[in-house]
């Protein structure tokens, strides 16, 4: 298995996949039904084993993402299925999913009743589930997608979660009432061809939004705002590039509150705001 490994991971490393041997092990476990760690312990044939195996792994080198091999992406506490057709959730989307967990747990404090959330752009579900996943039935989530490839994803990550609605719409013109909170992580990158090619692999409708990353959240916004109660909150993840054009848009709507947040590498990465109407 040693010796199995290590040419995966000369394989991976040649073709320009950033993290080779992690990718080697978590396609082997993968196909052994295994996690990484155990692998030391697991009693292989050869001849069975590295055929598929390095069928795998040369999908991997054309850049084929991992999740997709895997079908699966993880997502804090949470395995989700993906594959081609919906977005693959990023590690830098959990900080915004942890700072509504923890907002959520001070209104319900406050409110002492169940907490409306919508999800826009949902994708996979990842936001949704991982909020009905770490507060139970004191929120009730509206989870809203448009892409029917996303969607079939969409229903089997959040099919284990009572409190979660999943509707098909767009998030331009879907009307909600009376939302505590509203979460979002749209498409948001700037046209370029200048990525990792992984990211290509996701729909192109998840990723991009225009020349400056920002031709769907104004729009987003405008329809949505109405939907929150006074004081309710938004939140909104967004190109390392565009904060302060997402505050901008913000401010234009009775929001009070405006904070830019960072993410692991300290790059701006989401916008939260209270909704402040006058009275």
């Amino acid at each position: 298995m040693r010796e199995i490994l290590a040419q995966a991971e000369a394989t991976l490393a040649n073709a320009g996949v950033a993290s080779p041997r992690v990718d080697a092990r978590l396609i082997a476990a993968h196909l052994l039904g295994c996690t990484p760690l155990e692998l030391s312990f697991q009693r292989v044939d050869v001849d069975t084993f590295a055929p598929d195996y390095f069928q795998l792994i040369q999908r991997r080198a054309t850049r084929e993402p991992l999740q997709h091999i895997c079908q699966s992406a993880f997502f804090g506490p949470l395995e989700l299925r993906v594959g081609p057709g919906v977005f693959i959730p990023r590690p830098e989307t959990e900080l915004l999913a942890e700072y509504a967990v923890d907002t959520l747990k001070k209104l319900y404090q406050k409110h002492r009743r169940q907490l409306l959330v919508a999800d826009l752009c949902t994708g996979s579900g990842a936001l949704a589930a991982y909020i009905a996943h770490a507060l139970g039935e004191k929120v009730h989530v509206v989870a809203i997608e448009l892409s029917e490839d996303a969607l079939p994803y969409t229903r089997t990550n959040v099919a284990p979660y009572s409190n979660i609605s999943l509707v098909r719409g767009d998030v331009s013109t879907t009307m909600l009432r009376g939302m505590d909170m509203i979460v979002s992580n749209p498409p948001y990158v700037p046209e370029t061809l200048d990525l990792e090619q992984e990211v290509y692999a996701d729909p192109h409708m998840a990723v991009f939004s225009g020349a400056n990353g920002m031709d769907l959240i104004p729009t987003m916004v405008a329809a949505v705002i109405p939907s929150l109660r006074s004081n309710g909150v938004i939140m909104i993840e967004h190109d390392d590039s565009t904060q302060e054009a997402v505050k901008d848009v913000l401010a234009q709507h009775a929001m009070s509150n405006i904070t830019g947040h960072r993410d692991y590498a300290d790059k701006p990465r989401f916008v939260s705001a209270v909704y402040s109407p006058a009275t």
